[in-house]
């Protein structure tokens, strides 16, 4: 058995719960989507109106692979080495020159262990804080969708009420592209669109809306 969230919205806010359920080892995509498949049946036999869609490049369905992290861009960089190349830290600056690397070596690059403590992101030459803890992840994705997809495609997130991420483990890390869609879908009821926030109004909504598990 394995546990892992899923997130939807209640009272207009995006909010967690775990699920424990059927894991099938292997790192073949056909043994990844069984264990989206049990996860989202433990999601259903816990509320009969679920309709769950799995974010990350392991979905099957169309909208679920084009909303993960790996897929979205933005200003032509993966949405991993934006995160990475904003970090800002104690004894070091931001380092730049991780956006032009793959993703995963941006992410394990040895200096964001080695700079000290991490104090804030810079952004297109603006600070965003740590504090809410996700937020500017979310930022980053929130802006990826808005500048990628046209209205009549990500109205598609509205067909579903819950959003999981197979590889996502609370335990071990924060930010997560299934509670990133679940903020989309909860701006997409709220507004009808998705609207042009600045940077400060981001920050805003977030704390109010957005609960980190």
């Amino acid at each position: 058995m394995a546990e892992r969230p899923a997130f939807f919205i209640r009272n207009e806010k995006v909010v967690s719960e775990i699920y424990s359920f059927e894991w099938f080892p292997g790192f073949a995509v056909s043994q990844k989507q069984k264990c989206i498949e049990s996860l989202h049946h433990a999601i259903k036999k816990t509320d009969e109106s679920a309709k769950p869609l799995e974010i990350s490049t392991k979905s099957k369905e169309t909208i679920g692979t084009r909303l993960s992290a790996f897929h979205l861009k933005l200003n032509n960089y993966a949405l991993e080495n934006i995160f990475q190349s904003a970090k800002v830290f104690e004894h070091g600056v931001p380092y730049p020159d991780l956006l032009d690397v793959l993703p995963r070596e941006a992410k394990r690059d040895e200096r964001l262990r080695n700079s000290g403590e991490l104090k804030a992101f810079r952004f297109e030459n603006e600070d965003f804080p740590l504090i809410p803890k996700t937020v500017f992840y979310d930022f980053i994705y929130f802006t990826a969708v808005k500048n990628t997809f046209a209205a009549n495609e990500i109205n598609t997130i509205l067909q579903y009420n819950y959003f999981t991420d197979i590889e996502f483990n609370p335990a071990k890390s924060i930010n997560t592209q299934a509670r990133s869609a679940a903020m989309i879908k909860l701006l997409l009821d709220s507004y009808g669109y998705l609207p042009d926030f600045q940077k400060n109004d981001f920050i805003q909504y977030h704390r109010e809306h957005i609960l980190s598990c």
